[in-house]
């Protein structure tokens, strides 16, 4: 996956809404600290990683089944925090901070839960600019998962700042905050068979 920041020509104004819409129909635009980023659709691997947190999330959290429900549970939602325009792979509200369901393009409601996963041209801006972005607006957990390692890092926000009260790794079991009403294998995310080293080309 290529991220790069869109040339911005002489002014070197601040990038807006209108950038984003603007970019190619196959590439995700998101604006950060008022610079536009685009990149094409995630490879194979890191889609994987992603459908797969949804597919044992969702039933439990945001439809009930099996779970606590209470939750909606979104892939790759465009988030608007204040300036800043984010598309997280996963994000999560509950349903108290968000009662209604948006009918529009986007959400201004910044979720309790955030995941991205993690590529090595994305991991910047995902571990820095987006991090910090996600503190300052309160999001309450967020998760870095990463195919070539095979790893999930668990953040919390306290008083403000990040906190890492977990990393998994292998085939370790997941039953974090705020999903830990159930558990699965983390290996579940990952191809079988597939080589970190022969996928690892985005």
């Amino acid at each position: 996956m290529n991220v790069q920041a869109a040339p911005r020509g002489q002014s070197q104004c601040k990038a807006t809404y209108q950038d984003v819409l603007d970019a190619a129909p196959h590439m995700v635009g998101e604006v950060l600290a008022g610079t536009l980023h685009v990149q094409p659709r995630p490879a194979m691997r890191h889609a994987r990683a992603s459908s797969g947190i949804g597919a044992k999330i969702n039933p439990a959290f945001d439809y009930g089944d099996g779970g606590p429900g209470g939750w909606w549970i979104l892939d790759e939602p465009e988030l608007h925090l204040g300036d800043d325009i984010m598309v997280p792979n996963l994000a999560g509200w509950r349903r108290e901070t968000m009662p209604d369901f948006p009918d529009s393009a986007h959400c201004a409601i910044p979720p309790d839960w955030s995941c991205e996963v993690l590529s090595p041209s994305t991991r910047r801006i995902d571990q820095n600019e987006k991090r910090a972005i996600y503190a300052r607006e309160g999001v309450s957990h967020l998760w870095f998962v990463d195919p070539d390692a095979k790893t999930l890092e668990s953040f919390e926000l306290a008083d403000g700042r990040w906190v890492l009260p977990a990393t998994l790794a292998e085939g370790a079991p997941v039953s974090l905050p705020p999903f830990d009403a159930i558990s699965f294998p983390l290996d579940a995310l990952w191809p079988e068979g597939a080589s970190a080293k022969g996928d690892a080309a985005e």
